[in-house]
């Protein structure tokens, strides 16, 4: 048997870069798949590679209503959830005295409010199903600071914090729910960003979606003994400097 059969998932921003990297490993293993997004074209595309064990629906994470909605149409096509991965995100650069009001704004709403709103709806769905887990796509951001990203930091880490108390709240009903933070992987997210920024790391390079994806699945599956952890992917780069500075004579 795969490790995800008789599971029903629903993947936010799953239709391109580590969402749509984690849609193909979750189905590869058995799981029935809703792909969601605002990316239509790409998500309905998505949609037919997978085959018959994925639906796409349109998806506004920062819309009660559409969560609600998006619930409600997984019921119908699959049964109750039990997998949710709430990878939908945005980034925006500028200072904190540059970035415009609303811009920030638009950073938490997707990045902290829309996975708020997610659990939110999909609890009662994870009861139904006898239990499930949560995984929500943080970041390494999430647990070190970056200049001119701080609408992105704050979400990360809010996130972070969002995800222990979600933990300590459904554990009762069976529901575990644990953060990944990815360090540089290579999503259209982050193809305008210089690939020098992993020269230093211990492990020299961008990380790939589908290395996120292996983390996600097995989260999903066999971490049956986590909740309210984090889970780190990042090449090594939040373990320290490589470089040795002062060292004098």
């Amino acid at each position: 048997m795969k490790r995800l059969t008789g599971r029903t998932a629903l993947v936010t921003g799953g239709a391109r870069g580590i969402g749509a990297a984690v849609v193909r490993a979750f189905a590869n293993e058995g799981a029935l798949v809703m792909i969601t997004d605002v990316l239509e074209e790409e998500g309905e595309a998505l949609r037919k590679a997978v085959g018959e064990a994925a639906r796409f629906h349109n998806l506004d994470v920062t819309s009660a209503v559409d969560w609600s909605d998006a619930v409600v149409e997984t019921e119908r096509a699959f049964g109750p959830v039990s997998v949710l991965v709430n990878n939908a995100g945005v980034v925006e650069f500028g200072s904190m005295e540059a970035m415009e009001p609303q811009t920030f704004r638009r950073v938490i709403d997707i990045n902290l409010y829309g996975p708020w709103l997610g659990m939110r709806a999909t609890a009662a769905s994870m009861r139904r199903a006898g239990g499930g887990a949560v995984l929500n796509v943080s970041s390494t951001a999430g647990l070190m600071g970056y200049a001119d990203i701080g609408a992105y930091v704050a979400s990360k880490w809010g996130l972070r914090g969002l995800t222990k108390t979600a933990a300590l709240e459904l554990a009762a009903s069976g529901i575990r729910v644990c953060s990944i933070h990815p360090g540089p992987i290579a999503t259209p997210m982050t193809a305008d960003i210089d690939p020098a920024i992993v020269a230093d790391q211990p492990i020299p390079r961008f990380g790939t979606p589908e290395e996120v994806a292996a983390m996600a699945l097995f989260l999903a599956a066999d971490a049956t003994y986590s909740t309210g952890s984090e889970f780190v992917i990042d090449g090594g780069a939040t373990t320290g400097s490589m470089i040795l500075a002062g060292t004098g004579d």
